[in-house]
């Protein structure tokens, strides 16, 4: 199985990785999240955590429970401009991401009526801004960026989505081959991400040093911006994400972009 290899993954898997009651029994490893998304589709694992958009991409099914979401500012996926956001005509995109690429394009369409031309680069705030009138930084490279200490123009897009949608925002959800969507594993999913919210001073001890960001950001990124156990609420803003994803790709094809 592949999980992502971001800080805001580590409730999800903490209880395969430390419960004794759990640990081992599941093999895990880790990538970024366009990765988990390439092992499934080529069938190097067969459940993993994965990018939204890829659920509708591949036709997979998915795990309800957990997952990784937002219900207002999620400070992980940032658009930084060094344009007015509606002179965006380039937009450097993570390469590890993709439901991030597309929440982009979508509110970037609906707010400012502009249609960027992606560029995937690593993400490196100064050189994707050398290459781009815009910057899309997601995940541990985000965190390391402080938003209102840059002399650019920044959107937290989870932030964003709720304001316009009224929604939370879904990242990514455990998914798989259809066939592979049945019990024991979402029990097991629950278990393990639960066994990690009850420790979360331990994964703040752990992985403040690992990834270099202060105790204080991780804890606050840990319980007050990210959400890991989906309601009703989560997947109705999710089926909308999937809506609003089908609707632009719609238009851009029927416009002779390619999407």
């Amino acid at each position: 199985m592949c999980a992502v290899s971001y800080l805001n993954t580590m409730p999800l898997v903490w209880g395969f990785l430390n419960d004794p009651a759990q640990r081992g029994t599941l093999d895990l490893r880790f990538a970024v999240p366009s990765e988990c998304a390439d092992q499934l589709a080529s069938g190097e694992a067969q459940i993993g955590i994965v990018p939204a958009i890829e659920v509708v991409r591949q036709k997979l099914g998915y795990f309800r429970g957990t997952g990784i979401a937002s219900d207002g500012p999620v400070r992980s996926i940032l658009l930084i401009s060094k344009v007015p956001f509606r002179a965006i005509r380039t937009l450097a995109t993570d390469s590890g991401s993709r439901t991030s690429v597309m929440l982009a394009r979508i509110l970037l369409s609906e707010l400012y009526g502009v249609e960027p031309k992606c560029i995937s680069l690593a993400p490196d705030l100064a050189s994707m801004l050398g290459a781009a009138d815009a910057a899309l930084l997601i995940g541990d490279a985000a965190l390391h960026v402080d938003p209102a200490a840059l002399p650019f123009e920044t959107l937290d897009l989870g932030e964003q989505w709720t304001r316009v949608t009224g929604f939370p925002m879904v990242f990514a959800v455990w998914a798989g081959q259809k066939e592979m969507i049945h019990a024991p594993y979402d029990e097991q999913f629950v278990a393990s991400c639960r066994f990690g919210l009850s420790h979360v001073d331990e994964i703040v001890k752990i992985e403040s040093p690992r990834r270099c960001l202060p105790e204080a950001l991780v804890r606050e990124y840990l319980t007050r911006h990210i959400i890991f156990e989906l309601t009703d609420r989560h997947y109705a803003g999710l089926e909308l994400y999937w809506q609003r994803a089908a609707a632009l790709e719609r238009v851009m094809v029927q416009g002779g972009v390619s999407a």
